[in-house]
């Protein structure tokens, strides 16, 4: 029942930021009676679906729900108290909720009304699911995960440049859903110059990222599909003063410009968590790439990698210099797996704290 509230709350990955993914399932007599999710942060709680569905069904019965009913007043009434009013006998609760306003609170409203409540349910696949939110309200930043794809000895274009394609279609259209989940997208201003990507999901049913941009020196194409706003927003930062005229054309195609006094991915991600961001994928090359490591804006590692070899002494990598001379001093990666797409891979992995 655990798995089916997180089938339920994938329905809404996307859409939900500032705001968790959750699901709700109601169980009485062995069956279930109603079930629901949350679609959209201002929207009502999983809980409040699943009671709807159930009707006088839910007095008596257990509801499970992959994260701690709330127990505070914000957009809208506490789920505690309307499991309270429905009169359930039993809660299973999957995670507690990291919110400090909520803290462990929804548990303990629950338990003092006299009801049930087991905490810890296929926990590690709930916190999974939900890591993004999580790492959100502990470091106050959003989570970061850094996409790439790469021949067998390590390469992401060829030495001249040229990087299409490295992966296959099946892989390519993995990186389009995995944008389809996140916030924003950023890439720094050498990929515009060199790749003139688009950075959608190719979908025009399937909801498209904020495409972000950095750049110190605003030395960029005024033609690019990244300009082109009308399936995708773009949101170009860079430091206060530069180029004033590029900045109008841009903002005149109806770009978003953001000034910051120092551009850095710290700087970008402290924007993006104060715009109520969760999940931000970045797409950058090697040179940014190493900056969002180094500077902690990076989480969780997805790399595709395909049976190729280009070689090239010059040819460029997927991270660029981090200043490490041994390889004991290697960054490493925790909770490593790795699956096949078709005759290529991908490897997951999380960046271990330091």
């Amino acid at each position: 029942m655990m798995q089916r509230c997180l089938s339920l709350a994938r329905q809404a990955q996307g859409q939900t930021s500032p705001n968790p993914l959750v699901g709700a399932v109601i169980v009485r007599d062995g069956q279930i009676v109603g079930e629901g999710f949350h679609p959209k942060a201002g929207q009502p709680h999983a809980e409040v679906f699943a009671l709807r569905a159930a009707g006088e069904l839910a007095k008596g019965a257990t509801i499970y729900v992959n994260l701690e009913p709330c127990n505070h007043y914000g957009r809208t009434p506490p789920c505690s108290e309307a499991l309270v009013a429905a009169g359930v006998a039993k809660v299973v609760v999957g995670m507690v909720d990291p919110n400090p306003l909520v803290g462990g609170g929804g548990i303990e409203r629950l338990r003092k009304a006299g009801i049930e409540v087991v905490v810890g349910v296929e926990e590690k696949d709930c916190r999974r699911l939900n890591e993004a939110f999580i790492h959100r309200i502990v470091h106050r930043r959003p989570f970061g995960i850094l996409k790439y794809a790469m021949t067998l000895d390590g390469k992401i274009a060829s030495s001249t440049g040229h990087s299409s394609w490295v992966t296959s279609k099946d892989s390519r259209s993995e990186v389009y859903q995995l944008r389809s989940i996140c916030d924003a997208v950023i890439v720094g201003g050498n990929t515009v110059r060199l790749d003139n990507p688009r950075l959608t999901t190719h979908d025009p049913v399937i909801r498209n990222p904020l495409r972000v941009v950095m750049s110190r020196s605003l030395n960029l194409p005024p033609q690019a599909r990244l300009w082109e706003v009308e399936d995708a927003p773009t949101l170009v930062v860079t430091e206060t003063g530069v180029n004033p005229e590029f900045q109008k054309m841009l903002k005149n195609k109806g770009v978003e410009v953001v000034e910051l006094d120092v551009l850095t991915p710290d700087a970008v991600m402290v924007h993006l968590y104060d715009r109520q961001f969760s999940a931000v994928l970045w797409e950058c090359g090697g040179t940014l790439a190493a900056s969002a490591i180094a500077g902690g804006a990076v989480q969780k590692i997805l790399a595709f990698i395909a049976p190729k070899i280009i070689g090239g002494v010059l040819a460029p990598t997927p991270v660029g210099d981090l200043g490490l001379m041994s390889m004991t001093d290697a960054f490493s990666l925790e909770q490593v797996s790795w699956r096949p797409i078709g005759s290529e891979c991908v490897v997951e992995g999380y960046l271990k704290l330091l």
